[in-house]
């Protein structure tokens, strides 16, 4: 039987274009399980596979989409069975290997998880690969020491994927958040996800003028990087830590080493690509019992395949808020 899907095709002058088309099973790659897929989500990453040039792909024709969950529809590892629902970040699916913009997929069983009791798939992919690595680098927080009560805990890119999820999930664990945004207009949306405090992005914009400045955070989930990491990692409090998750502001760090050598403050580095089998099936049932489901709502944009292409482009111009879940069945 066919199905629909995102594909993405290169010319030969490398030109690359995406739209729906038809597919059969004999069009998908090599893998142990394949999996009815119900539900994706847009990322920064998938914007690079669809826009020009193609990004981070590899091969064509192409279909991204760097998570999904969805059913077992058949399986030759005896870890799943047909029916189970199961959920999937990272591996380079999407990138390297056929990902989630397509109602089949076929994958590596040792990329999958089962979906936790209490998560639907629609959910699972409200959270998708942002909420996952927000739930990562929070849980590495609190294994240095992070707690509730102790000031407050500064989340930057706040209106963004990772960082809307780990505004909602902080929140409701008790912490103080002040979430950083250079939108004003997404104000009312940080604080209705828990934000008790909104910091603008253009207070810690500056260039770092001295390595330490007055202690301000207790912890922080930075999904920015790049200047405005340096400029946080001198506003630390002692002993504290930064998460770090993102590279929206760059690869290059120009910060000095006198905070992790005056203050002991550690920069924790979350990658969520290829975390452990063990690491992936705590942080989803971290998920699955600390987020906030109430608060997906207000994060979720729907979307069909239809949707991908401008959303795609949209995503790499900062203008896509929170979670956008795709419906590949729509």
């Amino acid at each position: 039987m066919g199905f629909r899907a995102l594909v993405v095709e290169k010319d030969a002058e490398g030109a690359t274009s995406a739209s729906v088309k038809e597919l059969t099973e004999t069009d998908l790659p090599a893998g142990d399980v394949t999996v009815a897929v119900e539900y994706s989500t847009v990322n920064y990453k998938d914007g690079l596979c669809i826009g020009p040039g193609g990004g981070l792909v590899r091969t064509y024709p192409h279909v991204p989409g760097i998570d999904f969950a969805g059913t077992v529809e058949a399986s030759d590892d005896s870890r799943f069975d047909v029916g189970d629902r199961v959920v999937l970040t990272g591996w380079r699916v999407g990138e390297a290997h056929w990902g989630g913009y397509a109602q089949k997929a076929r994958v590596k069983a040792d990329w999958l998880v089962p979906l936790p009791e209490g998560l639907s798939t629609r959910d699972a992919m409200a959270v998708g690969t942002a909420g996952f690595t927000a739930m990562l680098a929070i849980m590495a927080l609190e294994r240095h020491g992070l707690r509730p009560g102790k000031g407050e805990v500064l989340v930057t890119g706040a209106a963004g994927g990772v960082g809307s999820v780990a505004t909602a999930i902080l929140n409701d664990l008790g912490y103080d958040v002040a979430a950083v945004t250079g939108r004003p207009e997404t104000g009312g949306y940080l604080r209705e996800l828990g934000a008790s405090r909104i910091v603008p992005r253009e207070e810690l914009a500056e260039t770092v003028k001295r390595p330490l400045e007055s202690e301000s955070w207790v912890g922080c989930v930075d999904a920015v990087g790049g200047p405005m990491l340096a400029r946080v990692l001198g506003q630390m409090c002692y002993g504290a830590s930064v998460a770090a998750v993102g590279l929206a502001g760059g690869a290059s760090l120009p910060a000095s080493v006198v905070p992790f050598l005056l203050r002991g403050v550690n920069l924790l580095g979350i990658d969520s690509v290829m975390q452990p089998y063990d690491n992936r099936l705590a942080a989803w049932k971290r998920v699955a019992s600390d987020l906030p489901m109430d608060k997906l709502s207000a994060m979720i944009q729907p979307a069909t395949l239809e949707d991908l292409p401008r959303l795609g482009a949209e995503i790499l111009k900062g203008q896509v808020r929170g979670r956008v879940v795709v419906d590949v069945n729509a």
